[in-house]
């Protein structure tokens, strides 16, 4: 025998998910309790009381009763009044105190005998009696037992007997049908990662600090305070919409360049203190509803599953409604008998009686007015359902009430949970959607990253860089924090990865700054930040993946002198490279673009009368079109490196303010156009390394002005005189190449102070070569030298000797005559620097820090 408790807990959903139930739902599962106790109270009725009790039908009453017209049923008042025999008949029917127990005295078997034997008189009947002897066996009892239970399953209807038992099915599959979307595998995960994401975002403190801060922001009194607040009234503008939460970062728009400004930002006291631990809590449950939302927000299971079990309740109240309606009228108190054991007992009809009748009379009409009341609730949520697009969530309302604006609409069984919770608190969805925000999202991380980035901690991030500048490098932060603005005396800022980068109109405090990084950072400006930077900023470097990151309001920086933008620039997106708006910068001197270009993009050559200096660093891709070059007529410095050029493009020999000429990587092959460059009369330095040049022509010698010759990692095999006869020429470096010989004219180059010919193939040093008194670098390693002259000493200014990897055995003593020469600026094996004598090698290992003139 089970229990109410026991067949309750098939109703006992957990706590956490009443959030999830609506109270059309709550109040089923209420009907659905009353109805198990129906069950169950019917059930222990019958199982404890419920019996029939028959008595025989006499055949002259049943006859007479027929040929009177009355009805079928049995009156045992009647019986007894109307029998032919009497009262001695009557008693031998009924009489029981010649009984000495409880079991009745009279036997149906003698009541049988008088229906087919003559009546004998009460003598004779006592005589009979007082005769009488044998073994009482209560056979009589037995058999009203056995007719009472054949009659209990003949006679009584079956509703009768089984409608605790359905009442109880029906009950236990209405509970499940109820509750199995908790219960269904492909549902209760989602459904119990939902519920706990709720509640902690319900309790969670950065949801009533924001809740609280709109509140805040929206009241008169914070209001008149912000107007009043002069002390910052010249960072604001008045061009963004009060209340807009998308303009809590105003920026330049790209199109058109319109400045978009912030409402003043003061300090407003918050309600709660969000300390550490609060903050990364509410980071995790921004990260959690994010992919909560890419989990659930593509199916619709739920919503079909809690439909599909409304609708199954629905047609079982139909199917209850309808046969237990045929049933009622079933139940009654009086029963007629026909069990055909007339061989057994005599009788063939009796008419019964049900004791349970009333009681389950009663129980069955309250059982279907709880079905109708649980019916009716199961076609309004049938209408709920259907009625509005329960697939659609929107928090348009949310919206309004507060200054999250971003918040976004939801779908499928994201939006029918939202719904469902509605039913139960519409403040839950109000604070959840706190955590769908962007903006909400924007401002934890902005307290988060000043809670963490003091101005102590931000001054010690602070170094010198290799111009003696303060610098300051930020790495992968959610945002830029609020105190780097208070560092007036930083001169160089990076930002690096750094996707929610704002600067606010406090920049303008950095009165010292000119020179920004922003790497795969597109920040966005505040009008007066963007008015101060384009007064200010002298130097801005841009590295991007695509060129659509580039902030926009980079090309209107009027005072720009040197820009770097580093990133994808193919083909398609060259129209978007700022194109006119380059013309802007009327200031730049110096383009930096590393990227893989195929043409120099027409807005480039926009700002070529001001450009000093331009310099591109492909990756391979081949640079085809360069006519566009002939417009930089005042271009000093143009480097083409790694662009697979083949030739000296002829473009450049119309440059004729050109200074330096870099073409390092690429695959030159001959460099016969450099006839050409007798027209660059101001042609200083020339790079042509890391190519392929077997040789050099003597049309070299037109270059008169050439000072720095690079020719290293080619392949060269030897040095023509017309090198040398460039008087002008102060360094040369042919390193790495195939060179065998220094030819001896080399000593007619004076003015020479570097010359490197490391990793060549030299086996002697020619004389002349240490008449070029003048060298200050000599760089002779990896070759094939086995001795050193010691006309070396002549070198007085040489301050860097390498020979490092060659066949040598000694070192000349002549080096300590060397003045400038140290061991830090000798590039040599410990074991050859053991032999040179003890007094060159103090001279050798005296202080290093002494300054050299000029330096290397």
């Amino acid at each position: 025998m089970f229990t109410l408790a026991e067949v309750a807990s098939l109703n006992d959903i957990q706590p956490t998910y009443r959030i999830l139930k609506p109270w059309w739902d709550v109040f089923m599962d209420y009907l659905a309790v009353v109805m198990l106790m129906v069950a169950i109270f019917a059930g222990t009725m019958q199982l404890t009381k419920d019996q029939v009790v028959c008595l025989p039908v006499l055949q002259s009453t049943v006859n007479s009763k027929a040929q009177a017209g009355t009805s079928g049923k049995a009156d045992f008042t009647t019986v007894e009044t109307t029998t032919v025999q009497g009262e001695e008949a009557s008693m031998r029917t009924v009489s029981f105190e010649s009984a000495p127990t409880v079991t009745p005295d009279v036997l149906l078997s003698s009541a049988t005998s008088s229906q087919y034997q003559p009546t004998e008189s009460g003598q004779e009947v006592k005589k009979e009696q007082k005769d009488s002897s044998g073994r009482r066996t209560n056979l009589d009892f037995q058999q009203y037992v056995f007719i009472n239970q054949m009659c209990y399953h003949l006679a009584l209807p079956w509703y009768s007997k089984y409608f605790p038992y359905l009442v109880l099915i029906h009950t236990i599959i209405l509970i499940v049908s109820s509750n199995f979307w908790f219960k269904y595998p492909k549902t209760c995960s989602k459904i119990e990662h939902f519920v706990s994401i709720l509640g902690k975002c319900f309790e969670s403190p950065w949801t009533t600090k924001a809740l609280s801060e709109t509140a805040c922001e929206d009241s008169e009194e914070n209001k008149q305070r912000l107007t009043g607040a002069q002390s910052l009234s010249k960072y604001v503008s008045t061009s963004s919409d009060e209340g807009s939460p998308s303009a809590n970062t105003p920026m330049i728009a790209k199109s058109g360049f319109k400045f978009s400004a912030d409402k003043p930002m003061i300090e407003v006291p918050s309600v709660t203190i969000l300390d550490k631990k609060d903050g990364e809590q509410a980071k995790a449950l921004f990260e959690k509803v994010r992919k909560f939302r890419a989990h659930v927000e593509d199916s619709d299971l739920i919503y079909k599953l809690y439909v599909g079990q409304t609708v199954i309740k629905t047609v079982k109240f139909i199917f209850i409604l309808c046969y237990t309606a045929n049933f009622v009228n079933t139940i009654s108190f009086e029963h007629i008998c026909n069990p055909k054991v007339e061989h057994l007992i005599g009788y063939t009809q009796f008419e019964c009686t049900h004791n349970m009748a009333y009681m389950l009379k009663k129980l069955l009409i309250s059982y279907i007015s709880l079905i109708c009341v649980y019916g009716f609730i199961c076609l309004y949520t049938l209408f709920w359902l259907f009625r509005i697009p329960l697939k659609e969530y929107s928090f348009e309302k949310v919206r309004e009430e507060s200054s999250f604006s971003d918040i976004p609409d939801v779908k499928n069984d994201f939006a029918f949970l939202l719904h469902m919770v509605d039913q139960y608190d519409q403040l839950y969805s109000k604070r959840f959607g706190v955590f769908l925000s962007e903006v909400s999202e924007n401002k934890l991380r902005e307290i988060s990253l000043n809670h963490e980035w003091t101005f102590e901690k931000l001054r010690q991030h602070v170094s010198r860089n290799a111009q003696d500048k303060q610098e300051l490098h930020l790495f992968m932060l959610s945002g830029v924090p609020d105190a780097v603005f208070d560092l007036t005396d930083l001169d160089v800022l990076k930002l690096e990865l750094i996707p929610e980068a704002k600067i606010p109109a406090k920049i303008s405090q950095m009165t010292n700054l000119q020179e920004l990084h922003l790497c795969h950072c597109p920040a966005k400006v505040e009008q007066t930040a963007f008015s101060f930077l384009r007064d200010h900023l002298r130097c801005l470097h841009v590295k991007f993946t695509d060129v659509a990151e580039i902030p926009a309001w980079v090309y209107l920086l009027k005072n720009l002198r040197e820009l770097y933008l580093i990133g994808n620039l193919n083909s398609e997106n060259n129209k978007m490279i700022g194109l006119e708006s380059l013309r802007e910068l009327r200031h730049l001197k110096i383009l930096y673009v590393k990227s893989n270009l195929t043409k120099i993009p027409p807005n480039i050559t926009d700002v070529a009368p001001h450009l000093t200096k331009l310099v591109i660093l492909n990756d391979g891709t081949k640079l085809v079109v360069l006519n566009s070059l002939k417009k930089m007529t005042n271009v000093a410095e143009l480097e083409l490196q790694n662009c697979e050029l083949e030739r000296i493009p002829h473009a450049i020999f119309s440059l004729s303010n050109l200074q330096e000429l870099d073409l390092k990587s690429n695959s030159i092959r001959t460099i016969e156009e450099i006839i050409s460059f007798q027209h660059l009369k101001r042609l200083t330095c020339l790079k042509l390394w890391h190519n392929k040049i077997v040789n050099i022509p003597s049309s070299i010698t037109h270059i008169k002005n050439l000072e720095s010759l690079y020719l290293s990692n080619n392949k060269l095999e030897s040095l023509p005189a017309a090198v040398f006869s460039l008087q002008k020429l102060r360094c040369l470096d042919v390193s790495y190449n195939s060179i065998a010989v220094i030819p001896a004219e080399i000593g007619l180059l004076q003015n020479l102070q570097h010359f490197h010919i490391t990793g060549n193939k030299v086996d002697t040093l020619p004389k002349q070569l240490f008449k070029c008194v003048k060298l200050r670098t000599l760089s002779l390693g990896q070759n094939c030298i086995t001795s050193i002259p010691d006309k070396i000493s002549q070198l007085l200014q040489l301050t860097h000797l390498e020979l490092k990897g060659n066949c040598l055995e000694s070192l000349p003593a002549t080096l300590g005559q060397c003045q400038l020469l140290r061991k830090s600026g000798l590039v040599v094996e410990d074991h050859l620097f053991d032999t040179l004598p003890s007094k060159v090698k103090e001279v050798l290992n005296q202080d290093t820090s002494i300054p050299f003139a000029n330096g290397i």
